[in-house]
C-alpha cells in the first residue's frame, strides 16, 4: 500500500503553516527530501524520508522575471535552452527556479538562423512595453553579392536607420520589424543575407552574454 502524501501536506503538518504557506516554500526552492531540493508541491514523500525547509525560507510571493538569451544561429525552439546548466555566470543574477521557465511570453521572436539578443518574460510590465511591437532592435547583417544604385536609400524607406558597417556588414536599427523583412528588402536591393545577429533590444544589449546562455533582467535595467 502506497503510503506516500503530497510534499505540501508533509511541510503544512511539519512546520506547521497552511498548505498555500507550504506550496510557496517549496515553489521557492527553499524544501529539500533527503537533502535534494524539490520545487514541485505535489512531489510525493514517504514517512521514512526527511523534509527540511531551509532556515533563510521566506514566504514573500516568487516576483515574475524577464529573461535574456543569446540565441544561438540554427536554434528553432529557443525557449528549451533556459535551463539552469545555461545561466550564465559572466553576469549578476538571482537563485534559478523551475518556476521562473514557466508561463514565459517570448517578444520578437527572431528567425531560426538568425542569432543574438531574445527576451521571454512572466512580466506584465514588459508584455506591455512590448505591445505595440515599437521598441527598437539593432541587427548586424553580413552580406554577399553589389548593392544597386540607390539601394542603400531604398533600405531607408523603413521605419529606422541601414548603415554600412564595412564592405560586408551592414547595421539595421528599426522598429516593428516581421519575420523575413530583411532578407526580403536585401534581395530587392540586389544582396543576400548571410548572417544575422540581434545585438540590442530597446537599451538592453546583448553586451558579452555567450552565445546560448542567459540572463535574468536586473531590477534596474529598462526596455
Amino acid at each position: 500500500m502506497d503510503n506516500s502524501v503530497r510534499l505540501s501536506k508533509r511541510v503544512a503538518e511539519d512546520r506547521p503553516c497552511s498548505r498555500r504557506e507550504a506550496e510557496i516554500y517549496i515553489e521557492g526552492g527553499f524544501v529539500s527530501i533527503d537533502g535534494v531540493v524539490v520545487e514541485e508541491p505535489g512531489a510525493r514523500v514517504r514517512p521514512e524520508q526527511e523534509v527540511t525547509v531551509a532556515e533563510d525560507a521566506t514566504l514573500l510571493e516568487i516576483v515574475p522575471v524577464t529573461l535574456l538569451l543569446h540565441k544561438p544561429a540554427d536554434a528553432a525552439q529557443p525557449q528549451h535552452l533556459l535551463r539552469a546548466d545555461t545561466l550564465t555566470r559572466t553576469a549578476p543574477g538571482q537563485r534559478f527556479l523551475k518556476r521562473h521557465v514557466a508561463n514565459l511570453t517570448e517578444h520578437l521572436p527572431l528567425d531560426a538562423k538568425a542569432s543574438g539578443l531574445t527576451v521571454f518574460t512572466q512580466d506584465f510590465r514588459v508584455n506591455r512595453k512590448f505591445s505595440d511591437d515599437m521598441v527598437e532592435q539593432e541587427i548586424i547583417v553580413e552580406v554577399a553579392g553589389t548593392i544597386i544604385e540607390g539601394g542603400l536609400q531604398q533600405l531607408n524607406q523603413i521605419n529606422g536607420k541601414v548603415s554600412w558597417q564595412n564592405e560586408t556588414r551592414m547595421r539595421w536599427a528599426v522598429k516593428g520589424l516581421k519575420f523575413g523583412t530583411i532578407e526580403k528588402l536585401c534581395k530587392e536591393v540586389g544582396l543576400k543575407v548571410v548572417a544575422m545577429k540581434r545585438i540590442r533590444i530597446g537599451r538592453i544589449s546583448m553586451a558579452s552574454l555567450p552565445a546560448g546562455e542567459w540572463r535574468y533582467l536586473q531590477e534596474y535595467e529598462r526596455f
